[in-house]
């Protein structure tokens, strides 16, 4: 009886976990993706990883939250090439804002939600120092937002009005000569967005998909450190850190806090590119041989290894950048902080302060130190002898019946003239002529 029970009891199991695993698998799954802060490549990185992750568990819906003032053109092009790829059906969702590269990534995805108050457009490209881009790029841009709109069927007129000033619309823009931005409610009246809703679970309701089983795409730990390091601002910082860092190594004995800085700052950019997808191992083992050949010219002096270890360093921040003109930029930053460090180490801090004189090597071996070449003939100084040859400066003397290379002050000595050694610096026998006895 007891063993009736128990495999009833099974049974009814059983069976509640197959209604269970059949609910599961009837229900539908969104990834949520965020995209925040400012775009560049760690973000493309992450996004890449995400898509992948929604493509591999078989997701319903992609949703990319997005919330940035916008960012690098190259990640955006990353993000962009990435959501046109995918398999999964996509949609933005602009909780908040979506400027500039911002507004790039929301024109590729399948259809376009926003919140009451969000905001889209102001796409007009800029370089570090907020200046206009040049003209390529700029064309570049408008025609890739222009594709993005005619991608999924929007008219690319307001696509290119937010990223050229000289197009008219006056009924979205306030003046001609200004980029465009359209509001939640404008979006919709052309057609720039499917719906306006008050968050995700509206959202979905929209979709016809209220119940799904969402997964909120979650930035790794690594993912968080790799967008930092690739910040266009925070890249300068690293390369000019490293290059200062080991140039103040070189005139410090041994290898100390310097050096440990400067190769520090340019490991954790390898990292942070690495991370993000922009380094591949080429450019690392270039960087590290590199490196090996730098130290190697302490060793056999000629300046080739050096010189070639110094090019190799540079091609490889170039190859771990994705971005030949951040790269330029930051490599030119780094040689003037470089340069003013120095100079401001040596003659400014390096006289007044005890700890930048421990640091750097100001010795310098001269006779006075009592550091010479080989034995030093002082006993010389002041005997006198004959020139055997003509000094042209130059030549042979007798001084004590003893034969001797010697030179002059300067000026030229006949043969077989009276001479009187004046100074002595280790090989160095410096005499002049005896013109009076």
């Amino acid at each position: 009886m007891k063993k009736t029970i128990h495999t009833l009891l099974l049974g009814v199991l059983f069976l509640f976990l197959g209604f269970v695993s059949l609910a599961n698998a009837n229900q539908p799954t969104v990834y949520v993706i965020p995209v925040e802060k400012t775009v560049e490549r760690g973000l493309a990185a992450f996004i890449e990883r995400s898509v992948t992750e929604a493509e591999e568990a078989n997701s319903d819906l992609i949703i990319f939250e997005i919330n940035t003032p916008g960012g690098a053109v190259d990640g955006a092009l990353e993000i962009a090439k990435t959501i046109n790829e995918s398999s999964v059906e996509t949609v933005a969702f602009i909780n908040n804002q979506a400027g500039s590269a911002g507004a790039f990534i929301a024109l590729n995805a399948n259809e376009i939600y926003m919140v009451p108050n969000a905001k889209m457009g102001a796409a007009a490209v800029i370089d570090q120092e907020g200046n206009a881009a040049d003209k390529k790029t700029v064309s570049y841009w408008n025609a890739s937002m222009r594709e993005a709109a005619e991608l999924n069927n929007r008219d690319p007129i307001y696509a290119e009005a937010m990223a050229d000033p000289e197009i008219d619309l006056p009924e979205y823009k306030a003046k001609e000569g200004k980029i465009l931005t359209l509001t939640a409610s404008e979006a919709e009246e052309v057609g720039y967005t499917e719906g306006i809703v008050d968050d995700i679970d509206q959202l979905l309701v929209e979709k016809g998909l209220e119940g799904a089983n969402i997964v909120d795409a979650e930035v790794s730990v690594a993912e968080k450190i790799a967008r930092f390091l690739t910040h266009p601002i925070v890249v300068p910082i690293l390369i000019s850190i490293g290059s200062l860092g080991l140039i103040v190594e070189l005139y410090s004995p041994g290898f100390g806090v310097p050096g440990f800085m400067g190769l520090g700052s340019l490991l954790l950019f390898f990292y942070g590119s690495s991370v993000a997808g922009l380094a591949g191992q080429g450019a690392i083992l270039l960087f590290i041989a590199g490196i090996i050949l730098v130290i190697s010219e302490f060793f056999v002096p000629g300046g080739i290894l050096g010189t070639i270890g110094l090019g190799s360093i540079i091609i490889s921040l170039f190859l771990a950048s994705g971005n030949i003109k951040l790269m330029a930029l930051s490599i030119i930053i780094a040689l003037i902080v470089s340069v003013v460090g120095i100079y401001i180490l040596t003659k400014v801090m390096g006289k007044r302060m005890n700890f930048f004189k421990k640091i750097i090597l100001n010795d310098s071996t001269n006779t006075e130190r009592g550091y010479i070449s080989n034995k030093n003939r002082l006993e010389l100084i002041g005997k006198e002898g004959i020139s055997m040859t003509s000094l042209r400066p130059s030549g042979t003397a007798i001084i004590d019946e003893e034969r001797l290379d010697v030179v002059t002050e300067g000026s030229y000595i006949d043969r077989d003239k009276s001479i009187r050694v004046v100074k002595v610096e280790g090989s160095r026998i410096v005499v002049r002529e005896i013109t009076e006895k």
